[in-house]
């Protein structure tokens, strides 16, 4: 009878280590899960808010000066996310590198919304600085993507990677394409040091969306990346010959349809919609 006992009492014990033990498993995948999102997030916004912001030194809006600010509050949003994380995956000196970095983004980006509210024409050197600022906060942020990736235990979604990138590739194509319509200097305003050009991008991009379309999809994923594919269709062409003569504001707007379909097609295939 005191074996039996005992053995109960071991079953049990064992059962729940191992119910405990997947609790924190699965807790510690959801974390890391929300951890890549923030810096998707992240480094998307940033970009957004430099598309903003090339077409707000030309016009000098209240909307598209809004339109920055609602970037970088969501950069923000993302970047508080990151910090405040318990996951334990980055460490605290480069979650707070990366925070510096962005600080700088957002301290040129200040100058330069000044400069063009102050004078009404922008800059022209702090706004390559601020470009180049944007490339490298993108890569630092990639380069901690892709460690807060490899730090996961199980294997991540392709079509969920493709998708991000995708949405990071639109992202700053969209910058860019702002630039070259918005100023007559467009070198000086993407940035020196980013030299892949928007046909190379678009083809990038052409790949991205193949890998996100590769696998099964049926009811509401099947429609969004449908409906992605058609617009980016409409505009592929834009972006492949970014020498002709086109209607900004039709690009800009598809542009924006994809990024949120890429975005619902990234929460279905992750379970979030």
């Amino acid at each position: 009878m005191k074996h039996a006992q005992l053995r109960v009492r071991f079953l049990v014990t064992t059962l729940i280590f191992l119910l405990a033990s997947s609790f924190a498993a699965n807790a510690q995948e959801a974390s890391s899960d929300n951890f890549l999102s923030d810096l998707h997030d992240f480094r998307v916004s940033n970009y957004m808010a430099l598309d903003a912001y090339y077409r707000f030194s030309a016009v000098g809006d209240t909307d598209t000066l809004n339109e920055i600010v609602a970037s970088i509050n969501r950069a923000n949003d993302a970047m508080n996310s990151v910090a405040d994380s318990t996951s334990g995956i980055l460490s605290e000196d480069q979650v707070e590198s990366l925070n510096r970095e962005f600080d700088e983004f957002k301290s040129l980006m200040r100058s330069n919304i000044n400069d063009v509210r102050n004078t009404g024409y922008p800059d022209l050197r702090l706004v390559s600085d601020m470009a180049n600022q944007a490339l490298q906060l993108n890569q630092s942020a990639t380069e901690l993507y892709v460690v807060a990736q490899e730090s996961r235990e199980t294997e991540t979604d392709n079509r969920v990677e493709a998708a991000r990138s995708a949405a990071v590739t639109l992202a700053q194509m969209m910058a860019k394409y702002s630039a070259r319509t918005n100023s007559q200097v467009a070198q000086t305003f993407q940035g020196a040091a980013d030299d892949t050009s928007l046909d190379e991008q678009a083809r990038q991009f052409d790949s991205l969306l193949a890998t996100v379309r590769s696998g099964e999809a049926s009811g509401e994923l099947k429609s969004t990346l449908e409906s992605v594919s058609s617009k980016w269709q409409f505009i592929r062409g834009s972006y492949i010959n970014y020498n002709d003569n086109n209607v900004a504001f039709v690009i800009d707007r598809y542009s924006k349809g994809i990024l949120d379909g890429l975005n619902t097609t990234i929460d279905l295939l992750t379970g979030n919609a």
